[in-house]
C-alpha cells in the first residue's frame, strides 16, 4: 500500500470546509499528508483542522477567497513557509448558480458564477503551478462536474464554467508535463453531501418495498469522491495526466438531460 501513502507530502484543499472538502482533508491526513484546509470561513476551516490535529495528524487552516489573486498567492506562500513545498493542490471550491431559462440568465449572475467556478480554479492553478515548476514536481486535481461534460440546461453559467475547468485541465496537463506536474480532473455528479440531503434531492437507499437499493444505483457519497482524489494525489497515479474521471450514480439523469 506504499504507493497510496502521502507521508511527508503537503496537500492544499480549497473549499476545505464543505462536504467534499472535509472528506478529502480527512483522507489526506489519514494517508500521512500535511493538510492545508483552505476556504473563506476561518471558523469552519480552523475547526476542521483542529479536529485533524486532535488525531495526531498535521493540518493548518488558511483562509482564502479563490477569486482574489493576492489571497491565492498568499495561500501558496504561507503553505511553503510552513511546510516547505506544495506537492498537491485540489481545486475544490465552487458554487451553484440559480436556475434560469437560458435567455433569462442575468449577466451579473453569469459573471459571479464563472468567476467562482472557473477563475477560482485558474488562479490557484497558476499560483501552485509556479511553485511546482520551481520544484519540478507536483499534482493538480481540479474538481469540475458532470455539468461540464453533459451540460445542465438550467444552469448555463455553471455548466459553462465547469466545462472551462475541463479545458483548463487539458491544456495545463500538456503544457506542464515537461515540469513533471500531473493535472487531472474529477467530474462529480449528484453527491450525497449533508447539504444536498437537507434539500431532499438525494434518492433513498431503499425502494418502495423497503429493500436496499443496489450499491451501484446509489448516489455516491463524499468519501467516494475523496477516495478518488487520494488515488490521483498518490504515487499510484504518477503516470496519469490530462484525464477526466466522472463519479456518479448509474442513473439516466446523471448521463442524459432527460
Amino acid at each position: 500500500m506504499s504507493n497510496f501513502s502521502l507521508e511527508g507530502k503537503t496537500v492544499i484543499v480549497t473549499g476545505g470546509a464543505g462536504g467534499l472538502g472535509r472528506a478529502m482533508c480527512s483522507n489526506f491526513a489519514d494517508a500521512g499528508a500535511n493538510v492545508v484546509v483552505a476556504s473563506r470561513s476561518q471558523e469552519k476551516i480552523e475547526a476542521h483542522a483542529a479536529g485533524i490535529r486532535e488525531k495526531g495528524q498535521s493540518a493548518v487552516a488558511i483562509p482564502v477567497d479563490v477569486t482574489v489573486a493576492e489571497q491565492v498567492d498568499s495561500l501558496i506562500e504561507q503553505t511553503v513557509a510552513t511546510f516547505g513545498t506544495v506537492d498537491v493542490i485540489v481545486n475544490n471550491a465552487g458554487r451553484w448558480g440559480r436556475n434560469y431559462e437560458a435567455e433569462d440568465t442575468p449577466l451579473d449572475e453569469w459573471r459571479t458564477v464563472v468567476d467562482q467556478n472557473l477563475t477560482g480554479v485558474f488562479l490557484p492553478c497558476m499560483a501552485a503551478g509556479k511553485q511546482m515548476i520551481k520544484q519540478q514536481h507536483g499534482k493538480i486535481i481540479n474538481i469540475s462536474s458532470t455539468a461540464g461534460s453533459k451540460g445542465n440546461p438550467y444552469q448555463l453559467h455553471y455548466s459553462a464554467a465547469k466545462a472551462g475547468v475541463v479545458s483548463l485541465t487539458n491544456n495545463l496537463a500538456f503544457m506542464w508535463a515537461k515540469h513533471n506536474i500531473n493535472v487531472n480532473c474529477i467530474l462529480p455528479g449528484l453527491i450525497a453531501t449533508d447539504e444536498l440531503k437537507g434539500y431532499g434531492i438525494i434518492p433513498s437507499d431503499t425502494d418502495e418495498q423497503g429493500n436496499p437499493v443496489p450499491r451501484l444505483e446509489l448516489t455516491p457519497n463524499p468519501e467516494n469522491v475523496a477516495d478518488l482524489t487520494l488515488f490521483l494525489a498518490s504515487p499510484a497515479a504518477d503516470a496519469l495526466t490530462g484525464e477526466l474521471y466522472p463519479i456518479r450514480a448509474w442513473l439516466k439523469s446523471e448521463r442524459f438531460w432527460q
